[in-house]
C-alpha cells in the first residue's frame, strides 16, 4: 500500500490498522507506512495519540477480583435456598401406565388380527398339540399392507422404551 494510497482522510480501516501497529502486530512494512503517515497527516497522528492514550490507560487499570470469600458466600447461599425436585416427580406414573396399556392393547389386536387370518381347521383330529400345520401356514396373510408393518414395528419399538423406563425405575428403586 503506498502512501499516496492513505494520504485521504482517516477511514474506517485505518483505525484497525492503528490498533495494530500500537499492539506491535503489524508487519514490517505496515509498520514504515503508518510511520510515513505519523508524520505526513495530522488527522493521523491524533488519532494515534488518542488510541495510544486509551491503550495506556487500558494497561494501567487493575482488574477488580471479588473478595477472597465470594465463592463461598455464593455457594452458601445457593445452598440455603432450595433446589428444584428432580423430574420424576413431574412425571405423572398414571400417564406413563396408561401409555403402556394402550400400547399393550394395540400389539394385542395386532396379534388377535394376525391369528383372525389364519385358516384354522379345529375339526381334524391329528396328533399334533397345535392344531395347525405351521409349515403350511401362509404368512403373507398376516400383514399383507406396508402401513400395518410400519405402524406394528413403531409400536414394538416405542413399547421396548417404555419396558427399559419401567425396568430402570424398578432398578433404581430396588438400589434406594
Amino acid at each position: 500500500m503506498s502512501i499516496h494510497q492513505t494520504n485521504s482522510p482517516f477511514g474506517e480501516g485505518d483505525e484497525q490498522r492503528l490498533w495494530d501497529y500500537i499492539d506491535g502486530l503489524s508487519s514490517p512494512s505496515e509498520k514504515t507506512v503508518i510511520e510515513q503517515l505519523l508524520e505526513a497527516n495530522a488527522e493521523w497522528k491524533a488519532k494515534y495519540h488518542e488510541l495510544l492514550d486509551v491503550h495506556q490507560l487500558m494497561q494501567s487499570s487493575e482488574l477488580e477480583q471479588p473478595s477472597m470469600r465470594f465463592t463461598k458466600n455464593v455457594m452458601d447461599e445457593i445452598a440455603r435456598l432450595q433446589i428444584a425436585p428432580a423430574t420424576r416427580s413431574y412425571i405423572n406414573n398414571n400417564i406413563i401406565r396408561g401409555i403402556g396399556l394402550f400400547f399393550i392393547s394395540i400389539i394385542i389386536g395386532f396379534i388377535i388380527y394376525g391369528i383372525g387370518q389364519l385358516d384354522l381347521d379345529w375339526s381334524s383330529s391329528g396328533k399334533s398339540v397345535i392344531p395347525v400345520d405351521l409349515s403350511k401356514v401362509n404368512y403373507s396373510r398376516f400383514f399383507n399392507n406396508t402401513w400395518v408393518n410400519a405402524f406394528m414395528i413403531v409400536n414394538i419399538v416405542a413399547g421396548l422404551f417404555l419396558l427399559d423406563r419401567f425396568l430402570a425405575n424398578k432398578r433404581k428403586k430396588f438400589t434406594e
